[in-house]
């Protein structure tokens, strides 16, 4: 079999699956203006890639590349209708890690069937445990509703994280009330500097919180001490003293892009190498073994050598 590796010995263990291009929230970070309307209205069940296709692509790529995590993403993955039978076949393929990252909205009512069928830990977007400032970030009501979703998923035995988009004077003011909620949950929250993706390309500094910013906010409260990046991982992780942990992913200011092992596959099949890539690759002529690695070592060649660089293309499209 083929090795897929470029010149930096990175190859792609870590597969993300974008289910879907529609959302039932629309944060500003990814969509703007009338993109709110399409988010929400995007797609349809006509146009989603079946769950036996998803499986095909899946275990194929599976076979070539030995992947050691599958997550699931979207737009947002629990609006995918048929999620849990999906799981179930990605269990049964043998890919030891399944996870998901979501927004929470549907997660109460599909914690305990994401579970039963094999999904072993979620990520959950929360920008805010303030409800004025949740609208704010998400053009949505109900923080409440995504904390919920929140304690079903631990009391069923997920493993949680929380996400939490900074964005400098519209939600910097709640990283302390974050991570008071993380504690009181013994979850683990990863803070995210905001990408320079979609309509943000050109002007997400202008909403930049970095890493700096936000290491010093939390000082303020907190005396910790870093456990640095695993490899091939995104965030970076500290320890508090009082024995909580907490983390950054610093996708602008502290990049890591050198040890990246992550390939997305969209909603219509494409696969991409990096974020910071606009230029699907379509998977097709999956019979050719040839043709297979070619594309996937074309996948590879997209990856930034140094620092991520942002793309004009929406996360709504390619996953979080």
């Amino acid at each position: 079999m083929a090795v897929i590796q470029d010149q930096y010995g990175r190859t792609f263990r870590t597969l993300r699956v974008s289910l879907l291009n529609h959302c039932n929230l629309g944060c500003v970070y990814c969509v703007a203006g009338e993109d709110i309307v399409k988010a929400a209205n995007a797609g349809g069940k006509k146009d989603l890639l079946s769950v036996p296709a998803l499986l095909e692509i899946i275990g194929r790529l599976h076979g070539q590349l030995e992947l050691g995590t599958i997550r699931l993403t979207g737009g947002e993955p629990l609006l995918y209708p048929g999620l849990t039978a999906l799981i179930r076949g990605i269990h049964d393929l043998g890919i030891p890690a399944i996870k998901l990252t979501t927004n929470g909205f549907l997660l109460e009512r599909l914690a305990i069937p994401m579970k039963e069928a094999g999904m072993a830990s979620v990520n959950v977007s929360l920008d805010a445990v303030d409800e004025d400032v949740f609208y704010k970030m998400s053009r949505r009501h109900s923080a409440e509703r995504v904390i919920r979703g929140i304690d079903a998923a631990l009391e069923a035995g997920l493993d949680v994280k929380i996400n939490s988009v900074i964005m400098r004077g519209i939600n910097d003011g709640q990283i302390l009330p974050l991570l008071d909620f993380a504690f009181s949950r013994r979850c683990s929250i990863r803070y995210l500097e905001v990408m320079a993706m979609g309509h943000l390309h050109d002007q997400a500094e202008k909403y930049l919180f970095s890493q700096k910013d936000i290491l010093s906010v939390i000082a303020a409260r907190h005396s910790f001490s870093s456990l640095g990046r695993a490899g091939a991982a995104t965030a970076s992780y500290w320890r508090t003293d009082e024995g909580h942990q907490f983390g950054v992913i610093a996708n602008e200011t502290e990049p890591f892009c050198r040890d990246c092992d992550r390939l997305r596959l969209d909603s219509s099949g494409h696969i991409y190498g990096c974020l910071s890539s606009n230029h699907p690759i379509q998977l097709d002529n999956m019979e050719d073994e040839t043709k297979w690695v070619e594309k996937l070592q074309q996948a590879l060649l997209q990856k930034q050598a140094l620092r991520f660089t942002g793309s004009d293309l929406s996360m709504l499209y390619i996953g979080g």
